[in-house]
């Protein structure tokens, strides 16, 4: 995990500084974005799919975020966006059922922004449910549900699907993008953040054209 780490870090920071790619300039399989040798099957069948896989105590996924966010509120109906905790073990695992939890109770979109700030910027770790719990009752979700919901059976299932997931995806850090279970790209691959939304674009159209 340190080394996973270290690497999402290194390849981050020295993408951070770097220009966007031009928007006119196609995005190369190989180069761009990674196509998988095994594609993963969607969420929502009939509808293109793209998928962040994130970790709250990830900066790069933090900075990320005014960035992403603007294009996700854009994208049209026949895209189905959808966020997936990466969980490499220790407080990548607490901090995605954390995530999956506050989306199973429906409150994800109100404190996700509230939790990424608690732990980038007031250095809570919030790996421990009661924690969590009362952290997220200072924001408004009931702590006895949260805490009920955390634990439970069905929970424990999306934690298992959401680890599948990012096998099959065979992501090596975060902040990663997926477009339609087929192609994969990052910060580095893609140049940036700016880079990211460009390749997504033109990946969407790709599979649009496709059907």
């Amino acid at each position: 995990m340190r080394k996973l780490i270290l690497s999402a870090a290194l390849v981050a920071a020295s993408v951070f500084g770097m220009a966007a790619v031009q928007a006119a300039e196609p995005a190369t399989a190989g180069k761009e974005y990674i196509e998988l040798s095994n594609p993963v099957p969607v969420s929502v069948p009939g509808k293109i799919e793209v998928v962040e896989l994130f970790w709250y105590g990830c900066p790069h996924c933090y900075h990320f975020e005014p960035v992403i966010n603007p294009w996700i509120d854009k994208l049209p109906k026949d895209v189905n966006f959808k966020r997936i905790p990466a969980m490499f073990g220790g407080p990548w695992d607490a901090h995605g059922q954390m995530f999956l939890t506050l989306e199973a109770m429906g409150v994800e979109h109100s404190v996700h922004n509230a939790v990424f700030d608690a732990i980038q910027n007031k250095r809570m770790r919030l790996t421990k449910p009661e924690e969590m719990a009362d952290f997220l009752a200072t924001q408004g979700v009931d702590k006895d549900k949260f805490l009920a919901t955390y634990n439970s059976f069905a929970i424990k299932g999306q934690v298992n699907q959401a680890k599948e997931l990012a096998k099959k995806y065979e992501i090596t850090g975060v902040p990663s993008m997926v477009v339609n279970g087929k192609y994969r790209f990052d910060l580095g691959t893609a140049e940036g953040p700016e880079g990211v939304l460009n390749v997504a674009d033109q990946l969407i159209a790709k599979e649009r054209a496709a059907k």
